[in-house]
């Protein structure tokens, strides 16, 4: 990544516009502060001047003792308004970036995830964030407070003795030399700091998301080595900028202190010679320590301005970054609140379709987990057509079978209809409308995908099924931004469509077998489920949106034989008996998935070898027939 600028914080200027006003409230509480701390050496220097003569009048002191006692309430007061009203402005403009940063990465296409590890994502939306929240709160402060401080304060010991404030201030320049030098270091280092701590999540993330694998092999011991790794690159990074800090705040100090030496030489002499009381003496002394703060508040502010600028920078990274796949300026398709007028047939039709990923895309065909299918060797090699010249059309209602080996196109081929991954124009149509030129929401809308890699939620069985049915996507914590009705169905028909789903499903006789039954929480990623469970909480989450597109993924790898039969026959019932009316597509690698199903296609290399009903595939002697000869012979 680039080196981050200061130029990064015009990206906040949106966010904070609409607390300019709390901001100049805090920032007048923040001067207020201010004023009454550089007030009260004045009542040190008039009380000391009153009481060294040695007779004077007690009651002058006690009023400038109830001034200073005032003065501290206000300071107190004004302290808690400004932190109020600046850090809770800060806090605001933080949760407001992080939705909008989430609700953006929500938009973003598959190859954006394939480019970007989970972690890394994590570290922007939190400990980024973090340090951009710092700079426009506490980094504001420092400047603000340190300026107005340190002006002040040298204005005063100039109109009271020019002479003793010249000399007193002479180590100021090489102070704010090194503040310059210094700051300049800082946002390098903290933004490797940045990135380790992105490496360092995301193996953490990586470690526990694969638990059962990593004990499967027993390599805990490598995972532990390997976050040892990283954990130690993390305080390498941060001992680099510990180190800058280390050098920089001591240094200040003495230089600090130099001015303190210097007015008690200089000042000193002059109390002895008597151009100076000694009340003006003890004031400088105060304003002095005083202006320790402002110099290390500038270092503060430096340091706090680097780290938020070199945050920002990676958090504009993904709001700079566009989604590859968004529904065109016009979409040919209407939009969710109107029924498209389509032709009867065919529903999906594609026409001489060859499709190759790009380089920076061919890994994640392996990695994106959504649809079992090619793998990152035959099926995703950069540049190679991993479809070549298909053509099908797919009349409404019909069962389509596809069959063929790993890499030969399968998922390709799925992901192109509802635009996962973009095809060439004019190559895939659904309702005789290009899939490019549909709403992308609409389009996907109408399918329901049962993927074999399954991904549940870490929420109960109900919650996981009902997620194909309710706006507020049915896990607990849902949207509740004001758009959780769209497209909600009544909880009668919600109820009725779940349970149907379940019974279809088979997984409906496991749910008697649990403690907690509907509501049993299955854990992250459904960690408490064997695999066929998985698979069939997936198909009952597919089925009870109803979809008018149903794809099955290899759906059923995971369940026995008879259950996998039991599920068919319940789930072709409906698709052919009308009442769950829509196109099939089955994907498979079993050949007795795919008897009953009316037309069958085998993909090989990316072309359609074979097509026809299963059993002229079957009487042929081709792949079809050869897997079918191989499976009677292993039942």
């Amino acid at each position: 990544m680039k080196n981050a600028s200061f130029r990064e914080y015009r990206s906040l200027f949106p966010y904070m516009k609409p607390y300019l006003g709390k901001y100049l409230v805090g920032f007048f509480f923040l001067l207020l502060v201010d004023a009454a701390q550089i007030f009260i050496p004045q009542c040190i220097r008039q009380a000391i001047d009153i009481i060294t003569p040695g007779s004077f009048d007690a009651r002058a002191v006690y009023k400038l003792s109830a001034v200073i006692i005032v003065l501290a309430l206000v300071i107190s007061g004004g302290r808690f308004l400004w932190r109020y009203f600046i850090h809770g402005s800060s806090r605001r403009i933080e949760t407001e970036i992080r939705q909008n940063l989430f609700d953006h990465m929500i938009t973003l296409s598959y190859d954006f995830y394939q480019r970007n590890k989970i972690g890394d994502l994590m570290a922007r939306a939190t400990n980024d964030l973090n340090a951009v929240r710092m700079a426009i709160g506490m980094g504001f402060v420092a400047f603000i407070d340190g300026t107005v401080m340190s002006i002040t304060i040298l204005i005063i010991m100039f109109v009271q003795e020019p002479q003793t404030a010249a000399f007193a201030i002479i180590p100021l320049p090489v102070i704010t030399l090194l503040i310059l030098f210094f700051g300049s270091l800082v946002g390098k280092r903290f933004q490797r700091v940045q990135e380790t701590y992105s490496g360092m999540s995301d193996t953490v993330q990586e470690t526990f998301a694969g638990i059962r694998v990593v004990k499967s092999f027993v390599k805990e011991w490598w995972f532990i080595r390997k976050f040892a790794d990283t954990n130690k690159d993390y305080r390498q990074a941060n001992m680099a900028v510990v180190k800058i800090f280390g050098i920089f705040f001591p240094l200040i100090s003495f230089l600090s202190g130099m001015t303190t030496l210097i007015l008690l030489l200089v000042g000193g002499a002059q109390v002895i010679e008597g151009t100076l009381t000694t009340g003006e003496l003890a004031a400088f002394f105060s304003y002095l320590q005083m202006m320790i703060w402002p110099m290390l508040g500038v270092g503060f502010m430096v340091n706090m301005m680097q780290r938020g600028a070199a945050s920002l920078a990676r958090i504009n990274e993904i709001f700079n970054e566009e989604p590859a796949i968004a529904s065109p300026a016009k979409p040919a398709a209407p939009d969710m609140n109107q029924e498209p007028k389509i032709p009867a047939e065919p529903s999906v039709s594609i026409r001489n379709l060859s499709f190759s990923y790009a380089p920076e895309d061919a890994p994640a065909e392996a990695a994106s987990g959504e649809f079992s299918g090619e793998s990152s060797g035959e099926g995703a090699e950069p540049g190679r057509d991993i479809l070549r010249d298909i053509s099908i059309d797919i009349p409404s209602g019909m069962i389509i079978g596809i069959l063929g080996k790993t890499g030969s196109g399968k998922t390709t081929l799925l992901k192109t209809l509802m635009r996962l991954i973009d095809p060439p124009p004019g190559t895939v149509f659904v309702h005789g409308t290009d899939v490019r030129e549909w709403n992308l929401e609409l389009l996907r809308s109408r399918f329901g995908v049962i993927p074999q890699d399954t991904y549940l939620f870490s929420d109960s069985i109900k919650n996981n099924i009902s997620y194909g049915v309710t706006a507020g996507y049915g896990v607990t914590g849902a949207h509740e931004r004001g758009d959780q009705d769209r497209g909600d169905l009544d909880r009668g028909d919600q109820d009725r469509r779940l349970k149907d789903a379940a019974e279809t499903s088979a997984i409906a006789k496991d749910l008697e077998g649990f403690a907690g039954g509907w509501d049993t929480i299955v854990g992250e990623r459904g960690l408490t489920l064997s695999g066929g469970q998985k698979q069939r909480v997936a198909i009952s989450r597919a089925l009870s949106r109803e979809p008018e597109f149903l794809i099955m993924d290899d759906a059923l790898s995971a369940v026995d034989a008879e259950t996998e039969r039991t599920i068919l026959d319940r789930l072709l019932e409906k698709r052919r008996g009308g009442t769950a009316c829509g196109t099939t597509i089955i994907v498979s690698h079993r050949v007795s998935t795919l008897q009953n199903t009316d037309f069958v296609i085998v993909l090989e290399n990316g072309r359609i070898a074979e097509s026809g009903t299963p059993k002229e595939l079957a009487a042929g002697k081709g792949f079809f027939s050869r897997m079918a000869q191989l499976q009677r012979l292993e039942k």
